[in-house]
């Protein structure tokens, strides 16, 4: 069995996208790959750690810099890493950092989920200089849309090693039960009108501010999940809207939960502003639920995901007002597109496809 080490950030239980990436690459290969990780640990001490069958090491950190992790505790374990391929998913500046100052001679692949948004010359002076090394050992490119390996500047020099696999999302995990359809009930009634949902971390490239202003003068109930460093802003921005919009911030939610907000909405919605929203994973799970989806016309992976939905222009307050009226307006017009969303999302994103293909990559990165 092929030995894969990844090299991420943080690994569930700690939250965030590339986090439920490596874990769903994790689970849905066990048993054809051997898979380990090295991330981040939020303390000062490294923990092994097993996780799922998964073996994690979590790096003790003494800080950050700005976003950035600080970990010196990598370049040594680094150093010592045994596997037949190393992924190292990307932005990781402190990854990319061990990886120049060490130079493991292992077969890898970069999975690169976004561009790394600064200044162009901020990225040539900083970024670019650690990133290089990694960049020109890499065998393979990893990306999840085929929007991503067109669009990204950093990748077109390496354009015929770049491979798509997209993510995927357990369907059948996502299928409505009788305590969820339960749950479900209790918050339209709590409602009483149309619901609009957003999901996802408080940080401005989401474009929250946005739906914020869209849905003031509209009759519905927004119910916002997640949290992150604009929330204080975001929640006192909700407070003085003057309009016929209902706004509850509901915080952090477990699975279930979420699973049950997506069932009571007439849509979700995908407000993002920056080419950072690379793909919008929570699109699949609304798609996987049958709930429509609106999102933005990035040049990224998000509107080729939502190809079944709506999608309108970045930070147009007006057109995604008029999108979301008219879903809230038009309960069946809203049936047909989560219908169709949800058909997309069994065809296209299955998590074991994604499995399947990270395998046939591993395969041809040792052959």
């Amino acid at each position: 069995m092929l030995r894969v080490l990844h090299i991420g950030k943080f690994y569930p239980p700690v939250t965030g996208g590339i986090e439920r990436v490596v874990h769903s690459l994790c689970t849905v290969t066990q048993g054809r790959l051997d898979n380990r990780v090295l991330a981040f640990n939020a303390g000062a001490r490294t923990i092994d750690d097993v996780v799922e069958g998964v073996s994690v090491t979590r790096i003790g950190t003494w800080g950050s810099a700005g976003s950035v992790s600080i970990a010196p505790g990598y370049f040594a374990h680094l150093r010592r890493a045994r596997a037949d391929v190393m992924i190292l998913h990307e932005p990781n500046p402190w990854a990319l950092l061990a990886f120049a100052a060490v130079r493991p001679r292992l077969p890898l692949a970069i999975w690169f989920h976004s561009e790394v948004v600064r200044p162009r010359l901020q990225y040539d002076l900083f970024y670019a200089p650690v990133a290089r090394p990694a960049y020109r050992h890499a065998r393979r490119f990893l990306v999840s849309s085929p929007v991503l390996a067109e669009q990204a500047a950093s990748l077109q020099p390496y354009r015929d090693k770049v491979r798509v696999i997209p993510f995927g999302i357990d369907v059948e995990r996502w299928r409505p039960s009788e305590r969820i359809d339960a749950r479900a009930d209790e918050i339209r009634r709590q409602a009483r009108r149309p619901i609009v949902l957003f999901a996802g971390r408080h940080v401005p490239y989401k474009g929250l501010d946005v739906l914020l202003e869209a849905v003031a003068p509209l009759d519905v109930h927004v119910s916002i999940l997640g949290d992150g460093p604009m929330r204080a802003a975001w929640t006192a921005a909700a407070n003085a809207r003057a309009g016929n919009a209902r706004f509850v911030f509901h915080g952090e939610v477990d699975d279930d939960e979420m699973r049950a907000q997506l069932a009571a909405s007439r849509m979700l919605v995908l407000p993002s502003v920056s080419r950072a929203e690379t793909f919008g994973f929570v699109q699949l799970e609304a798609m996987a639920c049958g709930v429509p989806v609106i999102s933005t016309a990035l040049p990224t992976g998000v509107p080729w995901v939502n190809q079944t939905g709506v999608v309108v222009p970045p930070g147009d307050v007006a057109a995604l007002r008029a999108a979301i009226d008219r879903l809230a307006s038009d309960g069946a017009l809203a049936s047909t597109i989560g219908a169709a969303g949800q058909a997309r999302a069994r065809a296209e994103f299955s998590l074991h496809t994604m499995g399947n293909r990270l395998v046939d990559v591993c395969l041809e990165l040792v052959s």
